[in-house]
């Protein structure tokens, strides 16, 4: 019996909201809370924006709201129904990482605490957590990412208030707990207390953690959204160029035509890798710096694949009758030309894609990709090689979800190419 993707999906739905209910609820009552006071107090609510609140607003929006979407329209969502192979599989793991990052964990990505304990753990490693008392007072509810307070939605990305150890041991009035092999105490009125007994959880690190104590699995999580999130936006960038350009050059033709060509054959025979570094260097190396530079670095194909095809067609009688019906040069383009090359373009910034987050993933091994403010998996592999001896999982996860990512979107677009090209 083969699987249908619409199986997985809701599977893997279930498995979120099964594990995380508590958090996706709190975060479905603060939305709520939020839309009634963007209502009521609108510069309340402006001041108390950020973008962790929208994430987090945006992502329990979409977990909501899909699975209503695809019950409605799943007559017309098709793709639904196809069978699942492990390339698709990835893929909608990664999509799920993407909207969901927030859901999935509840972590920060950069958090560390207590390296003594928390330092190079192996996968499946578990240490002991104490919860302390939070500082504010007068909570009126809150849920695992934000709190309520005072009446007021403030932000509480993650709860910091935390203390690991190895062992715990609870007394009549404090805690003793070991960090290593070192002993210390701190007294019950500043642990938080459930039901009468000190709040002590015990936290198992799925993937390890990295050389700062941070949690390897969360880490992958929002690199995934920063390497699709790359890749989405360097994709935009090269589709709006080289269709730009492409048109202009085989719609027009002569001098302009020789002038964009031979600006393409310079480019494609300069090495690009360095004409990267050379901006990035220059201008550093921001999020939005790094899209654009991989953008404007890819457009070359493209460029060639519409010019190629609107030659062929420009001369053809219904373009011509929609020049003399008085349809501007840019209609000419939405509405006739590109439903005609729509499909090799489609194929193109597909495999367009796994080559931006490979050179994304590239540069962030350099240095030169997204910075340190965001997990990269580029940046994961160039901290675990100094690890490899001692904590081989720092350097074969992100390795290993990065080479499963381009497998599976290379694999999306040869079966896109065969699908609409069966001869080729």
């Amino acid at each position: 019996m083969k699987i249908k993707i619409r199986n997985i999906l809701l599977f893997l739905w279930l498995l979120i909201l099964i594990f995380q209910i508590e958090l996706i609820f709190g975060l479905v009552v603060l939305t709520g809370k939020y839309i009634i006071l963007l209502f009521t107090d609108f510069n309340q609510a402006f001041q108390l924006i950020d973008f962790s609140l929208v994430d987090a607003i945006l992502s329990v929006t979409l977990f909501v709201c899909i699975p209503i979407i695809s019950f409605f329209y799943h007559k017309k969502l098709v793709w639904l129904k196809s069978s699942i192979n492990f390339p698709a599989f990835v893929l909608i793991i990664l999509f799920l990482a993407f909207c969901f990052a927030p859901l999935i964990t509840n972590e920060n990505p950069d958090f560390q605490k207590d390296l003594k304990v928390t330092k190079l753990l192996s996968p499946f490693s578990s240490v002991k957590v104490i919860r302390l008392k939070r500082e504010e007072k007068n909570i009126n509810s809150s849920s695992a990412n934000f709190l309520v307070y005072k009446n007021k939605i403030i932000k509480q990305p993650f709860n910091e208030s935390i203390i690991f150890a190895n062992k715990v041991k609870i007394s009549s009035s404090e805690i003793l707990y070991m960090q290593k092999d070192l002993q210390k105490k701190i007294d019950l009125s500043k642990i938080e207390i459930v039901n009468g007994k000190p709040k002590i959880e015990e936290k198992t690190f799925i993937l390890g953690t990295d050389e700062f104590g941070r949690d390897i699995f969360t880490r992958l999580i929002y690199g995934a959204r920063i390497s699709l999130l790359v890749g989405i936006g360097a994709v935009f960038v090269s589709l709006v160029i080289g269709l730009a350009i492409g048109f202009i050059a085989g719609f027009r033709g002569g001098i302009i035509d020789i002038i964009f060509s031979r600006i393409t054959d310079l480019f494609l025979a300069f090495p690009v890798i360095y004409l990267i570094i050379l901006i990035l260097a220059m201008f550093g190396n921001s999020l939005l710096s790094v899209i654009f530079v991989l953008g404007f670095s890819g457009w070359m194909s493209l460029f060639k694949i519409v010019k190629s095809e609107v030659i062929s067609a420009k001369n053809k009688d219904y373009i011509i009758s929609a020049g003399l019906l008085g349809l501007t040069k840019f209609g000419i383009l939405v509405k006739e030309i590109l439903p005609v090359i729509i499909v090799p373009v489609i194929v193109n910034i597909i495999f367009q894609f796994s080559n931006v987050i490979l050179a994304e993933s590239a540069l962030s091994y350099l240095g030169l990709g997204s910075g340190r403010s965001y997990p990269s998996w580029g940046s994961m592999i160039e901290s675990g090689q100094q690890y490899i001896t001692k904590a081989w999982w720092m350097i074969f996860f992100p390795g290993l979800i990065l080479i499963l990512t381009i497998f599976s979107v290379n694999d999306l677009g040869k079966r896109l190419n065969k699908f609409f090209n069966p001869a080729a």
